[in-house]
């Protein structure tokens, strides 16, 4: 299929913001749960074939029977599993993250590593893997779930917020090197999201600040957002999925704030 028939055929498509994914396949990274499963449930729901990519097994195999796909257990961190994983891929969504705060020179270099390779070198060795099928059809599309903090820096948190960053520019690196090819890349930057990373946040800052977990949200977590609520998943998942429309192919190399206003400040 064409760029210009997929087009008119997903202008057509009932539902999904026009966006129709039928005859394509997609592979998630973190898609057990939180925002990944949400982004694999939207792209399910347009149509797509998901490969949900997560290293918690049972997790991965709900969700991916839950919409029809395939999972795949696999630990990021490890190069040589990262090949065993599709390379027929025409919607690449690296969203797999974790997370650990502390200040510099506490910062354990064995932790500050794993989070490079997971949420920079992982997506680096995906794109690689899967940017020649993409060449190859003419089309493509890649979502980087990056942060707020790929934009904006916060203390205590260097390993995550130099991985965004270094996310960002691998990103626009693949924008360029994709568009002769019909291929996007793009960054999705959510604020702080509803998802078991952020709850277990949230829990850890009320026991050492002695503060409900509401006021944690409020007056921590949501101090420079502008719209005082957690951001759903499935509002990220949304964003994901309108990259990929009938709509978005002149959007590449772009950074997508979703987050409430807290860049605005």
């Amino acid at each position: 299929m064409t760029s210009q028939s997929h087009a008119a055929s997903a202008s057509a498509a009932p539902g999904a913001g026009a966006v129709d994914l039928r005859g394509r396949t997609a592979l998630v990274t973190g898609g057990g749960s939180g925002i990944g499963r949400a982004v694999a449930q939207a792209l399910a729901g347009a149509g797509a074939l998901v490969h949900v990519v997560d290293r918690e097994a049972g997790t991965a195999e709900s969700v991916a029977a839950g919409i029809g796909g395939v999972a795949h257990v696999v630990d990021l961190a490890d190069a040589e599993a990262i090949r065993s994983l599709p390379t027929g891929v025409d919607v690449l969504v690296n969203n797999a993250g974790l997370q650990h705060v502390a200040a510099i020179e506490e910062f354990p270099p064995a932790r500050f590593e794993l989070i490079q390779k997971v949420m920079v070198t992982a997506p680096f060795l995906l794109m690689r893997q899967c940017l020649p099928h993409m060449y190859a059809a003419g089309w493509g599309r890649i979502v980087n779930v990056s942060s707020i903090h790929g934009l904006r820096a916060s203390a205590f948190k260097s390993a995550y917020v130099t991985a965004k960053h270094g996310l960002e520019g691998l990103s626009k690196v693949a924008a360029l090197e994709g568009a002769p090819h019909g291929v996007t890349s793009n960054c999705v930057n959510p604020g702080y999201v509803r998802t078991p990373l952020v709850e277990g946040q949230i829990a850890d800052q009320a026991a050492a600040h002695g503060v409900p977990p509401e006021e944690v949200v409020t007056d921590i977590l949501l101090d420079r957002s502008a719209i005082k609520r957690l951001i759903e998943p499935a509002e990220v998942a949304a964003v994901c999925l309108w990259l990929c429309g009938p709509h978005t192919g002149y959007i590449t190399g772009a950074s997508v704030p979703v987050d409430g206003g807290w860049g605005a400040r």
